[in-house]
């Protein structure tokens, strides 16, 4: 009985794999986009892009606040 249930289970899922169906290739596309996007979503929440010019800047005023703030070198 156990194998029964077994094979018919597995005999949806081919069907369901294999047919080519619009709505069946509609839900594997919506599964593998929540598979594949929550955790992108949790990973990018909250966190502020910057672009390269961005990082360039802070860097600039990072350099120039310590070449500044530096004590003078002793003769």
């Amino acid at each position: 009985m156990g194998s029964q249930t077994n094979n018919g289970f597995r005999a949806k899922m081919e069907h369901y794999l294999y047919s080519g169906e619009k709505k069946h290739v509609l839900a594997g596309m919506a599964i593998i986009t929540v598979i594949f996007g929550v955790p992108w979503y949790l990973m990018n929440q909250g966190t502020k892009h910057q672009s390269h010019q961005d990082y360039l800047e802070k860097a600039d005023r990072a350099r120039n606040a310590r070449l500044h703030s530096a004590p003078p070198a002793p003769k």
